[in-house]
């Protein structure tokens, strides 16, 4: 497991998990309870573990302080997915100067989803890390 895990607490974590499996590849890598109706679903996207957690009650829509990100492996390519499993969309994808194409998303429950894949930054850009940039910097 990783140092943090991003864990999302939903009515459906069955739906969700559709969702993470048909947009990032997710497959399931755990299962609490084993049998019966489910408390707690690991998924296993890339090297990291995204928890789902079963809420019954829990009321959608209210407001949402973390963004989940999810390097995908193309942007563009997986964005019928997103609406096909019941998200939705919120604009087109953009090249960031950073270094991302990013798509921003919502998955079923409401929770937003930026898809990222890494592009190429323009030389001589400040996110290349040119002196005086906040990414030269130590925290």
């Amino acid at each position: 497991m990783s140092s943090v895990q991003p864990t999302v607490i939903t009515p459906d974590p069955y739906r969700l998990g559709r969702f993470y499996a048909a947009v990032a590849g997710a497959v399931e890598s755990r299962r609490v309870p084993e049998q019966g109706p489910v408390f707690y679903l690991g998924l296993r996207v890339g090297d990291t573990e995204l928890g789902l957690v079963a809420e019954a009650g829990l009321e959608l829509g209210t407001p949402q302080r973390i963004l989940l990100t999810v390097e995908v492996p193309n942007v563009d390519a997986v964005l019928d997915r997103v609406t096909e499993t019941g998200g939705r969309v919120l604009g087109p994808p953009n090249d960031m100067p950073w270094g991302q194409r990013v798509a921003h998303v919502e998955d079923p429950d409401g929770n937003r989803v930026n898809l990222v894949h890494p592009v190429e930054v323009p030389t001589g850009s400040a996110a290349a890390g040119e002196p005086g940039t906040p990414g030269d910097q130590e925290m």
